[in-house]
């Protein structure tokens, strides 16, 4: 029956229906004998204060209200009014029953106002004046009219609040689920990029692993036997880890069917990535500096994948017939990489799911580095800084190191 309300709306609403039952009181009285009046103004106050957090009860008490007005012979005064004040909250704040009941008391209240009017003008004996029936019909007709509309209309006001409220809630409710759908679809991507770098790391311990063990094993035989062949011994070792490495990457393209036994890619397979964006007809230009050949396989594999994606993204969502500018910097301690290609002159976004730019994100926080990704100017601009050595201290590629 009550609905929870914040503690000022209730203070609020006891203020204002005590503050206009005063007005209505002072306005309104014919003398301090007719306490029947103070006592319907009392009553309709009183359902004004309670029309918020009970408006099925503030519905009721207007009704005993308006029966100890006819049934003391009042008229009609300003604390009416109240009643409409009730009926708006009943369609704002009330249950499906609740609406109904004021919609059913706005009609019968107007039909009962205009009948109780009538009679009082026709002339009941002790009750009104001498009229005719036929103007004491049109007067209650009349009447009916006025309190309809004085009744409906709040009514009716109350339902179209409630209706823009629901659609306004609605709308916030979508956009909640909008919001959660692409954060989950994000971790989603997040996760399986996740995956993937697992997979990449996978290998790049099948290699690391096979190294330590040439490096153990075949430099301490090399030693023993013949200190001046130790070279050769080393190289024969080399051929042997590669060959053995062969093998695992198989072992693991069987294990992934996906990703074959393809190997990992590394950044003398940028060229070859450049060509073939060039051939789907993305021009492409590339400037060096720097030394990457003492880039350990991670920092690799990471620079690649994140031109790779960088390409296709402007491939698919830059300016078609743009050059696409791509910058790659290696220092002993950082890898700098930046791409920057026209944007597309209508500035939508293509049929992508972004899931790109989070892997790029990705790679480049694993690798302890940071990306920024977005419009510059006409130009859409990706930045990343990696440090050149990651966290796992792993050794550069095709170096082993000799006392």
């Amino acid at each position: 029956m009550f609905r929870p309300v914040l503690r000022t709306q209730l203070v609020v609403d006891i203020g204002t229906a005590v503050l206009l039952g005063a007005l209505v009181a002072i306005l309104s009285a014919q003398g301090v004998d007719d306490v029947a009046a103070l006592v319907t103004t009392a009553i309709l106050s009183l359902a004004l204060a309670l029309r918020r957090v009970a408006p099925g009860l503030a519905l009721g008490i207007a009704w005993i209200g308006a029966v100890v007005q006819m049934a003391t012979m009042q008229t009609a005064g300003m604390a009416d009014l109240f009643i409409s004040g009730v009926l708006y909250t009943t369609s704002v704040y009330g249950t499906r029953r609740i609406r109904i009941a004021g919609l059913v008391s706005a009609i019968v209240g107007s039909v009962v106002a205009g009948t109780y009017m009538g009679f009082r003008i026709y002339g009941v004996p002790g009750v009104g004046g001498p009229e005719t029936l036929n103007e004491a019909v049109q007067y209650g007709a009349m009447l009916f009219v006025v309190v309809l509309a004085v009744l409906l209309l709040p009514w009716l006001a109350g339902l179209a609040v409630r209706a823009r409220r629901s659609a306004r809630m609605s709308r916030e409710a979508q956009l909640l689920a909008e919001r959660d759908a692409a954060r989950a679809d994000r971790n989603v991507a997040i996760e399986q990029e996740r995956v993937r770098i697992a997979r990449d790391m996978h290998d790049i311990v099948a290699h690391s692993l096979a190294v330590v063990i040439a490096q153990a094993d075949g430099a301490r035989y090399a030693l023993r036997a013949d200190p001046a062949v130790a070279d050769e011994a080393l190289d024969t070792i080399g051929s042997t880890a590669r060959r053995a490495l062969g093998d695992v990457r198989e072992l693991l393209g069987a294990l992934r069917h996906e990703q074959g036994t393809a190997p990992t890619p590394d950044v003398d397979d940028i060229e070859r990535l450049v060509g073939q964006m060039r051939d789907v007809g993305l021009e492409v230009q590339v400037e060096r500096e720097g030394d990457p050949s003492t880039l350990p396989t991670t920092t690799q594999l990471a620079v690649y994948r994140i031109v790779q994606e960088s390409l296709t993204n402007a491939y698919k969502h830059g300016a078609p017939g743009s050059t696409v500018r791509a910058r790659l910097t290696y220092r002993p301690d950082t890898v700098e990489i930046d791409v920057v290609n026209r944007r597309s002159e209508d500035d939508r976004p293509g049929p992508g799911t972004g899931h790109g730019l989070v892997g790029m994100r990705e790679r480049a926080t694993m690798s302890g580095g940071s990306m920024t990704a977005g419009p510059r100017g006409d130009d859409f601009a990706v930045a990343v800084r990696m440090p050149a050595q990651p966290s796992t201290g792993q050794m550069p590629r095709n170096t082993i190191p000799t006392r």
